[in-house]
């Protein structure tokens, strides 16, 4: 089946996505947030957004039935996330995406939501095919994770990933210091836009000759937000009005120094002059302007989907399992579950036996 209609579900965070695509044509992408509920927490509760998915499923779906211009019966496959992410709200996915497949008679696909990332790529349209190999770099509220990533459906291997708190949350985080509302991420942009990157030399987390033996691509953060504490505290001590435009712009500076250095060390270390940018993250401008300016210096070509398709979406999980289908793979076993910690190297989980 060269082009399979597939409707992807994805629940894995706050975030109810459903997709359509016909092969690699993305026919719908309904996205219903709950992060106005989460607001008022300062971030996402698990059993918040699961009753959010709960509710919006439905709707979602018919949504983007609606705008596909198509029909259950017409589906060849229904795919869904697995993991990771909070179990609940997989959980809301997971059981929804059955009950339709089983409904319609159709076969299930159960993927990994961070190989999904990188399928987002190739929903691109005019864009030439995504190359392997390839170092994915995903940026999120709830992942931080380099990859090495040699085939789409087979081969995806783990280079590192955050040891405390994902770069989003670390955004969450130190919006809350500087009294910014949620989500952080842009607030701090906008915060910045009028501070100094250079203000305030903030520690880059993971970085030394002695951490770069055992963790070289592995990611912190936590570090990096007791440090914004800590001199916000010190300028309230000693009654000095917080310079929050400088703090912004310093502490975004020390994430995207992080994160760029880091992916591009493993494209040199690899020989792939090919890096992927993908996850919520990836829509902080600072993050693509430094990306895209290191990369094209150290020779490497920098791909971005379109930013609609870097946050949570069910399209991205529809065009991972129809390239699954055009591969040949067999539908996923309907025993399969939820998985908050699903290693990316499961790139579909229950892979049935072929027919």
């Amino acid at each position: 089946m060269n082009e399979p209609l597939v409707l992807g579900i994805e629940t894995s965070c706050d975030e109810t996505g459903i997709g359509i695509v016909r092969g690699r044509t993305l026919l719908s992408n309904t996205i219903a947030s709950s992060m106005d509920e989460h607001a008022r927490y300062g971030g996402v509760v698990p059993e918040v957004a699961a009753r959010a998915h709960l509710e919006a499923l439905q709707p979602a779906i018919d949504a983007a039935l609606a705008e596909a211009g198509v029909g259950l019966d017409e589906l060849d496959a229904v795919a869904v996330t697995s993991g990771p992410g909070l179990a609940g709200a997989l959980m809301v996915g997971v059981g929804a995406a059955k009950g339709l497949a089983v409904s319609i008679d159709k076969p299930l696909y159960a993927v990994n939501h961070l190989v999904g990332h990188i399928a987002a790529d190739i929903l691109t349209g005019g864009s030439a095919p995504l190359e392997y190999p390839t170092i994915a770099l995903l940026v999120s509220g709830g992942h931080t994770s380099l990859l090495h990533v040699r085939d789409l459906t087979t081969d995806v291997e783990l280079l590192g990933e955050t040891m405390d708190d994902a770069a989003g949350e670390a955004f969450d985080k130190v919006a809350r210091l500087l009294s910014l509302p949620y989500p952080g991420g842009p607030e701090i942009d906008r915060a910045a836009a009028d501070g100094d990157p250079e203000a305030i030399r903030f520690p880059r987390g993971l970085s030394r000759a002695s951490d770069l033996a055992k963790h070289r691509y592995d990611f912190s953060f936590s570090g990096l937000k007791t440090a914004v504490a800590r001199w916000v505290e010190r300028c309230e001590a000693e009654g000095v009005e917080v310079p929050v435009a400088d703090v912004a712009a310093s502490f975004r500076e020390a994430v995207v120094d992080v994160l760029v250095t880091k992916a591009l060390a493993a494209c040199a270390d690899l020989g792939v002059p090919r890096l992927l940018l993908g996850g919520g993250v990836i829509a902080n401008r600072r993050l693509r302007e430094v990306a895209l300016r290191r990369a094209a210096e150290a020779g490497v070509t920098v791909r971005i989907p379109p930013l609609s398709l870097c946050t949570d979406n069910g399209a991205m999980i529809a065009a991972l399992a129809s390239e699954l289908i055009s591969s040949g793979r067999p539908p996923s076993r309907l025993t399969f579950g939820a998985d908050s910690t699903l290693p990316v190297t499961e790139i579909q989980i229950a892979e049935g036996a072929p027919a």
